[in-house]
């Protein structure tokens, strides 16, 4: 029987962080409606910020790694989310099958490069990480694809 999930990928510059977290996020909390994906318009390695306010969360995301675009060439999404404005601006020609959607959550860290301290770091991350979660709970996800 084929799987009545759809898929999504969360798209980013260096698929670091805010794609990370979106991809973890509706793993935990959509799975049964939704299989993510995340991936770069480059690779920067994994966020060791995103991962710690993550786990704050009940949400692991250990076993995820920074993937470039073109790992995931021969997968088909039903849903390419942007997160950023540089990944919007350089998407890669995609099939007009497929809905994309930009939605430009805040770079975390950007919001912290001003920070004193690791807490005041933490804080920028929580606030994105909450962001997308509430991006992830409402309905707009699922409404983006017809």
């Amino acid at each position: 029987m084929p799987s009545q999930q759809k898929k999504v990928l969360f798209l980013c510059t260096g698929n670091s962080c805010r794609s990370q977290m979106a991809e973890a996020w509706v793993n935990a909390l959509k799975s049964t409606e939704w299989e993510a994906f995340s991936a770069g318009i480059e690779t920067h390695g994994m966020n060791p910020f995103a991962i710690s306010v993550m786990a704050e969360s009940g949400v692991d995301m250990t076993g995820q790694y920074s993937k470039n675009i073109d790992e995931l060439k021969d997968q088909t999404f039903d849903l390419v989310v942007t997160v950023c404005d540089h990944a919007a601006s350089h998407c890669p020609s995609l099939p007009t099958s497929i809905s994309v959607k930009h939605i430009p959550f805040d770079d975390p860290p950007a919001l912290a490069k001003d920070a004193a301290n690791e807490t005041e770091i933490l804080v920028s991350y929580r606030q994105v990480r909450d962001q997308i979660k509430t991006f992830v709970e409402s309905s707009q996800l699922s409404t983006a694809v017809s």
